[in-house]
């Protein structure tokens, strides 16, 4: 009975979430607040991975900076994430893509999902 009343409560805090997957990179509008007032910073980079299931659910966006890999865990159901925007779809036959640590260069590149035109 408790189980099933947790997921009603969480089916109504959900919000819609843009479509993106594992291997797209993305741009993530993130709100911050510093003291009073509040800004949106921009994080763009390659999707790793999805972690949890439900409200708990997370991903992780890698990008670099001058030369270093930064990693960074979002909430995907956060109010402080404003919208996340597909940038360049990417073609991935993995769930995980934490081999992409240690690539460099070219070789840490992701295919890119071409659409047929007819």
């Amino acid at each position: 009975m408790s189980v099933d009343l947790i997921r009603q409560i969480e089916e109504k805090q959900k919000k819609e979430v843009s479509n993106f997957k594992v291997g797209d990179t993305v741009k993530v509008h993130f709100k911050i607040i510093e003291g009073k007032t509040e800004r949106i910073q921009v994080y763009e980079g390659l999707v790793l991975c999805f972690k949890n299931a439900g409200l708990g659910r997370t991903f992780t966006v890698r990008k670099n900076s001058y030369g270093v890999g930064v990693e960074r865990v979002f909430p995907l159901y956060s109010p402080r994430v404003e919208k996340v925007e597909v940038v360049r779809p990417g073609k991935v036959r993995r769930a995980k893509l934490y081999y992409i640590r240690d690539k460099v260069g070219k070789s840490a590149k992701i295919k890119t999902l071409v659409t047929k035109k007819h």
